[in-house]
């Protein structure tokens, strides 16, 4: 029976990913450090072979001798050392950065794994108590209420009431002179989506209610005014859409139209952002220019609400309170002391 070659095993070395150390040989450091200490021992050889006094040397001197020729090149090796102990401090941070990802990236798709599943019981309840409670608010907030009205309450009606100009259909004048302005009146739906502006560029609904809105002469006030407070609050990075404000009741809305302020209207103030409140105060303070437009667009913003609050219904007022504007109407209501 022939002899076996005996088999060599060999250990396949254990894959440790980002916790293996990596082999360093003679750094670039090391070669700096030994080229400068050669050329350092050269120059003193040939200072002490051709320039070096012939007095005999005492031991002190001697001493000093050594020290001097030595400590260069203990300084330069110093050097050295902080620079690789340098490098692989780097090196060690940058390993466990990725251990620290990998786990966390590990831990992420654990959770979204086991998230996958049924929430327990309690988070369950939760999430219904939430959802109900959201609910009461929302149809407490738009319920609306019976009320006598001389102009019937849909979605077609002129959404405001110029002064002086009843909401009747304009009698013919004399002579067969036809009105000197024929186009409809801005519907209630179109202002209040005018008044949210579009969601973006591909909101074509959005863009055509904006159109009408900027038409019409009255309501393209407030939408200018509102579009350029909203730009300059874009800037400190301001957007109402962070911005959740609490239901306020239409009660509240309809004493604001009628000249009420104070606390008795503070429900309407109803954006409790501090970053926000914070950013816009300061920013009242400072920049003229932005304060100047606030002024104008809450200006702006009674005069029509006065004439849009007598032809809207409660839920019109409510889906208005909704909107971009009217948030905006709330925080710069708040940082000027509107509702104290």
């Amino acid at each position: 029976m022939p002899d076996q070659e005996p088999e060599i095993i060999t250990e396949k070395p254990m894959e440790l990913g980002v916790y293996a150390r990596p082999k360093r040989g003679f750094a670039a450091a090391d070669m700096i450090a030994v080229g400068l200490s050669a050329m350092w021992l050269v120059l003193v050889g040939i200072y002490f072979m051709f320039m070096a006094p012939a007095e005999e040397t005492s031991q002190g001197t001697f001493l000093v001798a050594m020290l001097a020729i030595l400590l260069p090149i203990a300084l330069i090796w110093i050097g050295a050392t902080v620079i690789k102990t340098a490098r692989v401090m780097r090196e060690e941070a940058a390993r466990l950065q990725s251990a620290i990802d990998a786990m966390r990236q590990a831990y992420v798709s654990q959770a979204q794994t086991s998230g996958m599943g049924v929430k327990p019981a309690v988070e369950r309840k939760l999430d219904e108590i939430a959802t109900a409670t959201k609910q009461t608010q929302n149809a407490v907030a738009t319920f609306a209420t019976s009320r006598p009205s001389a102009v019937e309450q849909t979605a077609s009606h002129p959404a405001l009431v110029k002064p002086g100009v009843t909401t009747d259909s304009q009698p013919a004048l004399a002579l067969g002179t036809p009105p000197p302005n024929t186009a409809a009146p801005l519907s209630v739906t179109d202002f209040i989506g005018a008044l949210n502006f579009p969601e973006d560029e591909n909101d074509v609904e959005g863009f055509r209610q904006l159109r009408r809105a900027l038409a019409d002469h009255e309501s393209s006030k407030l939408v200018r005014s509102s579009q350029d407070v909203l730009t300059l609050l874009s800037q400190d990075g301001i957007y109402m859409d962070d911005l959740t404000p609490d239901r306020s009741r239409p009660e509240l809305w309809r004493m604001f139209a009628t000249g009420e302020r104070g606390p008795a209207v503070a429900g309407i103030g109803a954006v409790h952002d501090r970053s926000s409140l914070a950013l816009a105060s300061g920013r009242m303070r400072s920049d003229a220019v932005f304060r100047d437009a606030v002024h104008h667009f809450l200006r702006q913003f009674d005069k029509t609400f006065a004439n849009f609050a007598p032809v809207a219904s409660d839920e019109e007022i409510t889906k208005l309170a909704d909107t971009r504007t009217a948030r905006c109407f709330m925080l710069l209501g708040r940082v000027t002391g509107t509702f104290d």
